[in-house]
């Protein structure tokens, strides 16, 4: 039971996904070069980097994590752009598997694709439709 004076702490919260890879070199260059993010952390086996502001992803080596690498994949990486259309173009560039094109949901007001990482996570990149 929580108690009801119980308070939230102060201070600054970051915020990381980890994934779990079976070769952690290969996923590093793909989040580097493929999606552009930037080396936050590194704890050697375990690779954070910043998506934006206090969001992260964490990359983890899976003989080293607290779990283990599994397939499929139940997790999805979400990044929300302004410009979804580009990001289409940049990341086609890269080759990337599984790649949809650009779809309108109306219902979830957002336009998006997703496509796969090395590993077979799916990342979803959606902009807000007007």
């Amino acid at each position: 039971m929580i108690a009801e004076t119980a308070a939230r702490p102060d201070g600054p919260i970051l915020g990381i996904t980890f994934l779990y890879y079976r070769d952690l070199d290969r996923a590093v260059r793909f989040y580097e070069t493929v999606l552009g993010f930037t080396l936050a952390i590194d704890q050697g086996w375990s690779k954070i980097y910043r998506i934006t502001g206090a969001s992260h992803v964490g990359l983890v080596d899976e003989t080293r994590g607290m779990h283990r690498a599994s397939d499929p994949k139940p997790v999805q990486l979400c990044i929300r752009v302004p410009d979804v259309d580009a990001w289409h173009r940049f990341v086609q560039a890269h080759g990337v598997a599984n790649l949809t094109e650009p779809r309108d949901s109306a219902a979830l007001k957002i336009r998006a694709f997703v496509f796969d990482d090395p590993e077979g996570y799916q990342i979803e990149v959606q902009s807000a439709l007007d």
